[in-house]
């Protein structure tokens, strides 16, 4: 394995909520994380969802240590990704642990399978993707884990579910293209 530390001082002037504040900048689809197996079950909100590779299918996420979830991740070996659809915005809003929900408790109110590795899945999810742990990366407060995919379900739904500037947004692929044709249409027969 190749693999390159270089430690890397951070200056004075850069406070974590001046980072903070730009990484709110970056547009990111909302997915949930599920661990464990049986009643021994828990999840979290996350953007930090990002394919690696497609042959083999892996993907990455960032967990937080102090998550409920990182144990069960790094004690079982597998995870779920479920990629968010614009109308699950209450399934993020509990997986958030909103209104002291923990555990097993922020699975009720939606319908959850498994496949191979056990872990729940959300049904009707835009995508789900049933994870083996391949790799860990601890560092700082998160671990970067590579999960390899062992299963992947996919629904018909178009509008995704993103976070930006602190605030849940639709991302709607057949209304977006509809929205930016009629404001450049117009622009393009003005420049003629």
């Amino acid at each position: 394995m190749n693999s390159a530390v270089r430690h890397v001082s951070v200056g004075p002037g850069v406070s974590g909520d001046d980072f903070r504040g730009a990484m709110r900048h970056l547009t990111g689809g909302v997915s949930v994380i599920t661990a464990g197996q049986g009643r021994e079950i828990t999840g979290m909100t996350v953007t930090s969802v990002a394919s690696l590779s497609v042959e083999p299918a892996t993907l990455i996420v960032s967990v937080n240590r102090e998550s409920s979830s990182w144990p069960l991740i790094k004690r079982l070996g597998f995870f779920g990704v479920n990629i968010l659809a614009a109308g699950q915005l209450d399934v993020a809003e509990r997986f958030t642990g909103k209104g002291g929900l923990k555990g097993a408790d922020r699975f009720a109110g939606a319908q959850w399978v498994t496949r191979v590795s056990g872990v729940p899945l959300l049904a009707g999810a835009l995508a789900a993707i049933d994870c083996a742990v391949e790799d860990i990366f601890e560092r700082h407060s998160h671990a970067i884990v590579i999960g390899r995919a062992l299963d992947i379900t996919r629904a018909s739904h178009t509008a995704a579910l993103a976070y930006w500037q602190g605030r849940y947004v639709a991302v709607d692929q057949d209304e977006d293209a509809a929205r930016l044709a009629e404001v450049s249409l117009p622009l393009a027969h003005a420049r003629r």
